[in-house]
């Protein structure tokens, strides 16, 4: 029988061709002794310049720098154009404001949105990863369990054998010493 196809009848109790891909590439792991890999994260950074943007603009728009700063300039903006009154760039209701805000909010949204799609992706392939790593722990666990049941179960009949060897001599040495007697 195949190492595969035994592997996966002693731990998963199911034939390898019926396994899942996942539980496949695991027990095929086991079978070839070798590690699991690397997970997503350590991979090199795949990201186009514009997957780098989005994910830059997230970082920095989702930042307590990035609030407290642009409230800062929304005071500013307000205080100064209050204070210009008669030649305000833009009086009060702040219009050009509103707008400018507005833009920022349509574009800001849909990038974040990005980035927060492709960290998503990441997130389940680190997610899977870590459940193969888990599933191959575990099988190997019982993998050891196997091998150390079966030490104590050799153990137990080698120690059973020198004691019925023993106790054979011993009933021979009483049958000696009734004969002598």
């Amino acid at each position: 029988m195949d190492i595969r196809e035994q592997l996966a009848s002693d731990l998963l109790g199911a034939p390898y061709a019926q396994l899942s891909q996942q539980k496949r590439s695991v027990i095929d792991l086991i079978a070839d002794q070798k590690p699991t890999g690397l997970g997503p994260l350590a991979k090199a950074d795949e990201r186009d310049g514009w997957a780098k943007l989005a994910d830059k603009v997230a970082q920095v728009g989702g930042s307590w720098g990035f609030i407290i700063s642009f409230v800062v300039f929304l005071l500013l903006w307000a205080a100064g154009n209050i204070a210009l009154a008669s030649r305000a760039f833009d009086p009060y209701p702040f219009i050009f404001l509103n707008l400018m805000l507005s833009m920022i909010a349509a574009l800001q949204a849909p990038i974040i949105m990005m980035s927060q799609n492709r960290q998503g992706a990441i997130d389940r392939a680190a997610a899977e990863h870590d459940y193969v790593v888990n599933m191959r722990a575990e099988l190997e666990i019982m993998l050891l369990h196997d091998k150390l049941d079966a030490l104590r179960e050799r153990d137990i009949l080698a120690r059973t054998d020198a004691i019925s060897a023993q106790l054979k001599q011993l009933c021979d040495d009483v049958a000696v010493l009734k004969a002598k007697g």
